[in-house]
């Protein structure tokens, strides 16, 4: 379980294929970690592997290369780390598992005075969770979306702070990132389909 509020940038400094499927090498700040431990990765859950000063190993198998766009993560990207929480801590994002429900294109990406501005085109598996002022995790970030302008497109507004401790300042139009939904929506959603059946 995650909050979605980032604790640090890593990179990728080493990719291989392995019995544990697409090996990640990334360089993080992070003590005391230990093996079996979850950390997100830009948004998506994975396992610590093995570790050393500065750095961890994870592993990517099929049906998470499948969701996800790692198969596009090379030696050099960045990603937005955030480790599990623990019980007590505070919940300064919203609930978030780790657990990508799709790729979303980012349209246009600019500034608008003291704001970074995004429109991201999402699935119709996405769009349907959405509602203006909801929460949303790109990248593993914990955002709220500032409107719905048309059908499969969200907008959402970076503050300075995340602009700085994430990886969100660099993406341009073009660029692929991982989408979560809701928790409470998705369960509102399935809870209430065969209400809307009938």
């Amino acid at each position: 379980m995650f909050t979605g509020l980032i604790t640090a940038v890593g990179e990728v400094t080493a990719v291989s294929t392995t019995e544990a499927g697409r090996e990640l090498v990334i360089a993080a700040p992070y003590e005391g970690l230990t093996l079996g431990e979850s950390i997100a990765c830009s948004g998506v859950c994975l396992t610590v592997r093995d570790f050393a000063p500065g750095q961890f190993t994870v592993g990517a198998v099929v049906t998470t290369l499948d969701r996800t766009h790692i198969g596009d993560w090379t030696v050099g990207t960045r990603l937005n780390l955030e480790r599990a929480m623990a019980l007590g801590d505070r919940l300064g994002g919203h609930i978030v598992q780790g657990h990508v429900d799709g790729v979303g294109i980012v349209e246009r990406a600019e500034r608008r005075e003291d704001a970074w501005i995004l429109d991201v085109r999402v699935p119709d598996d996405i769009d349907e969770l959405l509602v203006p002022r909801g929460s949303i995790a790109v990248d593993g970030v914990s955002l709220t979306v500032v409107e719905l302008p048309a059908a499969n497109l969200m907008r959402l507004s970076i503050i300075e702070h995340t602009m700085r401790h994430t990886t969100l300042g660099s993406l341009r139009a073009g660029s692929r990132v991982h989408l979560e939904g809701d928790i409470l929506a998705k369960h509102l959603k399935r809870l209430a389909a065969p209400l809307l059946k009938s």
